[in-house]
Parts: C-alpha cells; sequence; structure tokens
C-alpha cells in the first residue's frame, strides 16, 4: 500500500487547517458539528454486529468500537481543558497517551451503547458552555505541553469540529472496507 493511500486512510478529510481569520460562521458550524457528532456516531453503530465493530477504519488501525471510545475518551479531555482555560489564567493541560487508552478494557467493550449515553450526555454540556462563550472567551488560551504551543478556545472549537468529522469518516470508512483493510 503506498504512503499518500496510508495518509488518506488515516486522514480521510486531511488534516485540522486553521483558518487565517476565525469567524463567527466557523465558530457557529463548528459548534453545530460537535453537537451533530453523537446521533451521528449512533446512526453509524446502533445496528453493527459484535463482528463488524472489530472492523480496522485501515491496516493497523483502530476498529469502529475503538474509535468510538476514544472518542469519549477525547472529548471528556476537551470539555476539561475548556473549563480550565475559562476559570485559570494560561494553564497547562495534560496530555494523555491515546493509544495506549485505546488498549485498555473498556475501549474493547463490544457494547457501545454506555459510550453513547456517555457521548450525549458529554455533548450536551459541551455544547451548552461553547454557545455561552464570549468573544473574550472565545481568545482565552491553554498551553498544550506536548506542542509547547498555547491554543485559544476559538481554535480548539475547531479542533474538535474537525475531531468529530475525522473519526466519523473513520467508521464510514470501516464500513466501507468491511473488515477488508
Amino acid at each position: 500500500m503506498s504512503e499518500s493511500t496510508m495518509y488518506s486512510l488515516k486522514y480521510p478529510i486531511g488534516e485540522f487547517e486553521k483558518p487565517a481569520q476565525i469567524t463567527a460562521e466557523h465558530i457557529s458550524q463548528w459548534i453545530e458539528d460537535i453537537e451533530r457528532f453523537p446521533i451521528r456516531i449512533k446512526e453509524l453503530t446502533h445496528d453493527l454486529s459484535t463482528e463488524q465493530l472489530k472492523w480496522p477504519y485501515r491496516p493497523r488501525g483502530w476498529t469502529i468500537k475503538q474509535v468510538v471510545h476514544h472518542c469519549a475518551d477525547s472529548h471528556m479531555n476537551s470539555l476539561m481543558r475548556f473549563k480550565l482555560a475559562l476559570t485559570e489564567e494560561l494553564p497547562a493541560i495534560r496530555p494523555y497517551f491515546e493509544d495506549r487508552w485505546a488498549e485498555l478494557e473498556d475501549s474493547l467493550d463490544d457494547d457501545l451503547s454506555y459510550t453513547q449515553m456517555l457521548l450525549e450526555g458529554l455533548h450536551y454540556r459541551w455544547v451548552k458552555l461553547l454557545k455561552s462563550l464570549t468573544a473574550d472567551d472565545l481568545k482565552r488560551e491553554f498551553v498544550h505541553p506536548e506542542h509547547g504551543q498555547q491554543f485559544s478556545l476559538a481554535e480548539n472549537i475547531g479542533i474538535y469540529a474537525w475531531h468529530c468529522n475525522h473519526h466519523t469518516a473513520h467508521v464510514k470508512q470501516a464500513l466501507e472496507l468491511k473488515g477488508e483493510s
């Protein structure tokens, strides 16, 4: 398999590209993407068999169930990062080893119903918070020590809208490949 094919399987919608100027329209669309994510994932996965949940989205990639469980882990971390940035001055957030988390027992569970409930509740609260942010709030930042960079909340909304769409595309891709990655 070529390197470009592996890249397109890993990043089916491409990598996140921050707009030169983040507008209110960007923020609105991104929040809508985040809000719709639990419904979109549930629609894609609710009728899948245990065998289908084990289909990877690319060679040596996560399975459908690992992707869904990862999204709950990642989005919980993101909500906490937003709250830290809103309540502290330039906090350093804590990174985590998402690849290791994806191998833990709860990320290998064939029952997605609890993760779906978690995503629904989490996204409800997250979107409620995001919709309440002022222009000044959107400028608040946190430091990601893994990258040594500061990220604004406005940019982070875009990153997580991309994350939602990225992993939705992974699930769709796994279903198209039917376990034959």
